[in-house]
């Protein structure tokens, strides 16, 4: 019996210095950046909302949320994320590639917050950070501004 290795494809973006990833078939799609209206929230890093093709999507700023430093820049995209029925945008500074790792090079992180960190992935020299979809968008509550 061989045993069998299971493969994952993974939308890989950067957050400052920090490579982080999130599971293909959760990513709807990539839009460049534009300015999201705002909304009231007691959460720091919801950025506000966005009308995709006549749909109000709430966006997050990631960066904030995982405690990274990251600057806008041309680069910078929006992810649009479905997690269950919430479907959202995070922001991030740029989306690298789509990679499939095999379940080999994907490891626990001990230590790291669970809720929110899925996995990591070992690509060579790189780590990126594997997140949990659903988590990012937690106990949020959304009002118009």
């Amino acid at each position: 019996m061989s045993e069998e290795t299971h493969a994952r494809q993974l939308v890989v973006f950067t957050l400052g210095a920090e490579q982080y990833a999130l599971p293909i078939e959760q990513v709807h799609e990539i839009i460049r950046y534009s300015e999201p209206r705002s909304v009231a929230s007691r959460v720091a890093w919801v950025r506000g909302v966005i009308s995709l093709r006549g749909r109000i999507v709430p966006v997050y700023d990631l960066a904030a949320r995982l405690g990274v430093s990251s600057e806008m820049s041309d680069q910078t995209k929006i992810v649009i994320v479905e997690a269950g029925a919430e479907t959202a945008g995070v922001i991030v500074d740029d989306v690298e590639e789509v990679l499939t790792v095999e379940d080999g090079q994907i490891e626990d992180v001990p230590g790291a917050d669970a809720n929110l960190i899925d996995s990591i992935a070992k690509i060579g020299e790189r780590l990126v950070v594997q997140l949990k979809p659903e988590a990012i968008f937690e106990g949020l509550e959304l009002a118009p501004a």
